[in-house]
């Protein structure tokens, strides 16, 4: 892989065209790279062509065309490219890399961008796309947080962990992202990263729920500390490793997601405290909210666990099993500490 700054331009293939697809985009072309950009909408390519904006998501980020080629030929996209990046939502991923080959994805970097995992598989993106590409350990990275796409739209100060079993090929990357306004580091817990980028999605929607419920701040800094045991509980048994959880990837991606205006995820859970359906919160949202899926699959791996993760199971009642979130936050509340 090339290494940032350097003469040759780093070559890299983005896959998705949503919030943070083009946040990414707009980190990479800070730096020295040829960025093939691949989405399902030719309306779009062809108004980010004409226009140099996303129209569908993030329009204030002008696209520099002299270093992006926006295109809907998936293949091409990633034959061109040294590093792939997974930018769609864990729903619909395992539809698109269809239309893939293993010799497509060979001696590639693939980055995995998805704040989710595969529904029925119930394993990480990572996981997954080694078992259907065979795509080796050392070649697989993940982006984590803190970092909402609207932020780095606007050019605040943000910060990335870039996590990767091979420590070198993490740091090549964190050096292809950061710029003016983007800091990153790097760590080696990458299914550790990728199992806290999913639940503290599940949390986000717990502390959406209690606010639209009506509960305040003094419940929600409890809510959010219990479910850093949660957390902690369910690595422990699922992924041990020697990790520090109050760092950035993993205690700093759960705060911002859980008090950010910008979390989809809180603002779903928002909608059902105050009453929407499931259903209708999706309508009307028009974005996918990751934890509503991720709740199911982490509900259903900790049946083999069996780890105490009440938050969890609270919002998997209200979700899927149309609990009452009054009846559940009651409860929930009791085994708050």
């Amino acid at each position: 892989m090339a290494t940032t700054y350097q003469n040759k331009a780093t070559k890299v293939a983005m896959l998705g065209g949503g919030s943070w697809a083009t946040a990414i985009v707009k980190m990479l072309c800070e730096n020295n790279v040829q960025l093939h950009w691949w989405m399902r909408s030719q309306t779009d390519i062809e108004h980010i062509i004409n226009y140099r904006h996303n129209p569908s998501y993030l329009s204030g980020v002008e696209i520099n065309l002299e270093k992006v080629t926006p295109n809907s030929d998936l293949k091409q996209s990633v034959q061109q490219a040294e590093i792939v990046i997974l930018a769609v939502p864990a729903a619909f991923i395992t539809e698109v890399l269809k239309r893939l080959s293993p010799e497509d994805l060979k001696g590639k970097i693939v980055v995995s961008a998805i704040k989710g995992m595969i529904p029925m598989d119930n394993i990480l993106i990572t996981h997954y796309v080694a078992k259907k590409f065979g795509v080796p350990a050392d070649d697989f990275l993940v982006i984590a947080g803190p970092c909402h796409a609207e932020e780095v739209a606007l050019e605040k100060q943000s910060y990335l962990t870039i996590g990767g079993q091979n420590i070198d090929k993490a740091q090549q990357f964190a050096n292809l992202v950061k710029g003016r306004f983007i800091k990153s580091s790097v760590v080696a817990d990458i299914d550790g990263v990728e199992y806290c980028a999913v639940m503290k999605n599940v949390i986000a929607v717990a502390c959406g729920i209690a606010h639209g419920l009506g509960y305040g701040d003094n419940f929600h800094a409890v809510l959010v500390s219990n479910a850093m045991q949660e957390i902690r509980r369910f690595l422990e048994v699922a992924e041990p490793h020697a990790r520090d959880l109050n760092a950035s990837a993993y205690l700093g991606d759960l705060l911002v997601t859980t008090y950010s205006q910008f979390s989809r995820n809180r603002t779903f859970g928002n909608m059902i405290g105050r009453g929407y359906s499931v259903k209708s919160a999706q309508m009307e949202m028009k974005m996918i909210a990751e934890g509503y899926y991720a709740v199911k699959i982490i509900y259903e791996i900790n049946k083999k666990y069996k780890v105490n993760m009440p938050i969890t199971k609270a919002v998997y009642h209200v979700l899927y099993e149309r609990m009452l979130p009054t009846d559940e936050f009651a409860l929930l509340k009791d085994v708050m500490k």
